[in-house]
Order: C-alpha cells, then sequence, then structure tokens
C-alpha cells in the first residue's frame, strides 16, 4: 500500500527523499507573516473510548483535565507573546476527545487566545451527542462559540451498534438546538459502512437536516490498524458507487459542496479546521503548519504538561519543508475543498502553479478529474472519488504510521515517510 504513496510523493517533489521528521523544534514560531492563519485546540477527554476512532484521546478525569487546561492556557501564551502586536487569524477550532467536557473553561481558554489574536471568522467546537443540550450549549455560546459539530455517525441502530454507540434522542436534541441557535450546526456522518446502502445513507442525510443541522459531513470510514474497530473497510467499487449515489443526491437537494465530504444549505454555512494556509495548533497531538515547517505535539498529555511547565512547547515531531514538499501538502489540502485557486498558489509560493506541475493539470484534464474555470480548477466527481481513493492510501501509509508511533512513544527520535 505505501508503495503508491511513495511513487506519488516522489513524483510531485521531483525527489526520492522521503519526508523526514526529527524530533528538533522551535521554541518561538515565526508566525508574524502568516497569511489565512487558524487556530486549532485539542481538548482530549472522552466520558468513553470509541472504536473506530483514531484521534488522540483518553478517558475523562476531573482533575486530569483541570490540570491539562492549565498547561493549555501556559502553551497559548508562550506562542503568542511571540510578538507584541495582537494576530488577525481566520477561525478557532476546538477538537478532540469531547471539547464541550470542558465547557466550563472553554472560556478561559478563548480569552487567553483572544489577549494574543483577532479571531474573524467564529469559533467552532466538536460534541459528542450526550452534549447537545441547553446548559452546555448556552455556556458554549456565551464563551464565543458560533459553529458546532456533532458527531452522530449514523442515527441508524443497527450501525450505531456496530461503531459502540447508544441510540440518539432526536427529539431532544431538536429542541435544544431550536432553543440555542448557532450560525453553524454540522453533523458527523459515517459512509462505506459494512452492508450500508444509499437509501441508509439518505435516511441519515435527511435525519440530520431534519433534526437541526444546515451542514453535513459524511466521512468514509478508515480502518486505521491501531484502532480496535471491528468493521471492515468496504470494496472499492462498491465505495465509489456509494459515493456517487451520494454525491448525486446532495445535488439534487441543492446543497451547496464546500469540500469531498461536506455539503451545507447555504455557502456561508461552514465547518472545516483543515483547509488553511497555515495554521496554530494548542494542545496534545496538535499540529502547526507555517511556511516552511509542519510540527506535531505530543501525544502524552503527561509529557505534554511537563514540557509546558519546563517553558517549552510540547512539539514531539518536526518536518523543514523543502519548496517542492510544502507545495504538495499546499495541493492535497486545497484540494480537499475541492476547489484550487490558481492564484493564491502564484501569491503563496511566488511561481505559477502551471510552471510547477503544468504537466499534471493537463493529464487531469484529460482523464477528467478536473475542471478550470476563470481561474480555479475544480474537482470532478470522478476526481473527487480518486482524491478520496489516494487519501486512504496517504492516510493509512502515512497518518496510521504516525500516530501510530506517537501513541507510544511520547517524543520519538525521528520518522521517514
Amino acid at each position: 500500500m505505501s508503495f503508491k504513496t511513495e511513487l506519488t510523493r516522489m513524483w510531485f517533489t521531483r525527489s526520492l527523499e522521503p519526508f523526514t521528521f526529527t524530533n528538533e523544534y522551535d521554541n518561538e514560531l515565526d508566525y508574524g507573516k502568516a497569511e489565512q492563519l487558524g487556530l486549532y485546540v485539542h481538548i482530549p477527554f472522552c466520558r468513553s473510548i470509541c472504536n473506530f476512532c483514531p484521534y488522540c484521546k483518553e478517558i475523562y478525569d476531573e482533575n486530569k483535565m483541570s490540570e491539562y487546561i492549565d498547561a493549555l492556557i501556559k502553551e497559548i501564551h508562550l506562542v503568542g507573546s511571540r510578538y507584541k502586536e495582537k494576530k488577525t487569524v481566520t477561525s478557532l477550532y476546538f477538537g478532540g476527545g469531547t471539547p464541550a467536557l470542558a465547557a466550563d473553561r472553554i472560556g478561559d481558554i478563548v480569552g487567553a487566545l483572544k489577549e494574543h489574536f483577532v479571531i474573524t471568522d467564529g469559533i467552532g467546537l466538536e460534541l459528542h451527542p450526550d452534549n447537545v443540550e441547553p446548559q452546555t450549549l448556552r455556556k458554549l455560546k456565551e464563551a464565543g462559540v458560533t459553529r458546532i459539530s456533532i458527531g452522530i455517525q449514523s442515527f441508524l441502530e443497527k450501525y450505531g451498534s456496530v461503531l459502540g454507540r447508544k441510540s440518539i434522542d432526536i427529539d431532544a436534541m431538536n429542541r435544544a438546538l431550536d432553543e440555542v441557535p448557532f450560525d453553524t450546526v454540522s453533523m458527523d456522518l459515517i459512509f462505506a459502512l459494512p452492508g450500508q446502502t444509499i437509501e441508509d445513507l439518505k435516511s441519515d442525510i435527511d435525519k440530520a437536516f431534519e433534526t437541526g443541522a444546515n451542514h453535513v459531513a459524511v466521512y468514509p470510514f478508515i480502518d486505521f490498524t491501531f484502532t480496535k474497530s471491528p468493521v471492515k473497510a468496504m470494496p472499492k467499487r462498491q465505495k465509489r458507487e456509494l459515493m456517487d449515489e451520494m454525491t448525486e443526491y446532495f445535488e439534487e437537494k441543492g446543497f451547496y459542496r464546500s469540500s469531498i465530504w461536506t455539503f451545507s444549505t447555504k455557502k456561508e454555512e461552514k465547518y472545516s479546521s483543515m483547509t488553511r494556509e497555515n495554521f496554530l495548533g494548542f494542545g496534545c497531538s496538535a499540529t502547526t503548519l507555517l511556511k516552511d515547517s509542519f510540527k506535531v505535539n505530543t501525544f502524552s498529555t503527561k509529557e505534554y504538561c511537563k514540557r509546558i511547565t519546563e517553558g517549552k512547547l510540547p512539539t514531539s515531531l518536526t518536518i523543514r519543508f523543502r519548496k517542492r514538499q510544502r507545495m504538495v501538502y499546499y495541493l492535497f489540502w486545497t484540494a480537499y475543498s475541492t476547489r484550487v485557486n490558481i492564484r493564491d498558489f502564484e501569491d503563496f509560493f511566488g511561481v505559477p502553479l502551471k510552471k510547477m506541475y503544468g504537466f499534471e493539470i493537463f493529464m487531469a484534464k484529460l482523464f477528467g478529474y478536473i475542471t478550470e474555470e476563470n481561474g480555479m480548477l475544480t474537482l470532478t466527481k470522478k476526481g473527487a472519488f480518486y482524491f478520496h481513493y489516494y487519501e486512504n492510501y496517504y492516510t493509512l501509509s502515512y497518518i496510521d504510521k504516525m500516530w501510530g508511533l506517537m501513541r507510544k512513544e511520547a517524543f520519538p527520535t525521528g520518522m521517514k515517510l
């Protein structure tokens, strides 16, 4: 499986050299000139551990979480105090874990960030369905949260049991969302589950919008090696048919497609913590992407707090990009939105996109993967599927390997991908 990703990496970077991560790190991050900068905060605590979830998380403990958030706020000040002037950023997203378990302290975290940053485009936060009740929602809204994402996965009991989820009280959720409204209410669903049909997906999609969502993310199931999920991946042909039928259903409904997996009733109703040119990550396992580097924080909450107490950033691994490597990263995650603005690429790198990848663009058009209009490259339905197909390889070859190592070692000596 990794052979395909290695060949693709070598072709697009024009080099045999792998992506090389080392245990070196910068204690001061040079983000002052970063444009379109986003913020991400990771809260790793959960009431229970879902067997399919690959993210950094651990069982909730009130004292541990209090200590962790104290360290998190210190990390924010360590990074934010780099510059005297407040830095304008696009947005702030909280992920996990279950960030809503920290509802009483989300305001403290937002307050710390606002000492150093001006957030122009809203604050998003992920919730477990159990958190969707008026008291918690009010606390989040008072803290400045404007967008929420609810991890439904499926409303159907036959899939809830497979994923280790209990049934959802739809009426109670609907009442809570009516009582405490947000600009964006996103609901996460999973597709490509065993035996799943387009009728199953249509049922989940319709139920999400009926229950209060104005934005839906339908992510594919990915069988990470280190999770305990008994679910097996759906065959490629069946997955493509299901994805195409799902996309057609959203199009028939007149929804706006904002990424490979996300659809909304209106363009301005959005929820995405990934499609940013640059971002700063705070908390264990959080990542930071800048013009010339990418860093990952330790996955260990204990070692995270220890590093912060010592006045050091909790960086575990860092890659120093060569120019072509950074271009590949930029294009991969920009294409996730299904659109690549040709001028934006040139503004970011100082070189025309077609000068660097003109042949690849020509071939992608020839095979029907993309179209070009008014300086915008857009993935076709066929292109979106093959983007997903490659992303699945990328995830299992790169992310699975990195996260698998970092779950075992707080500060590895290095890694090559």
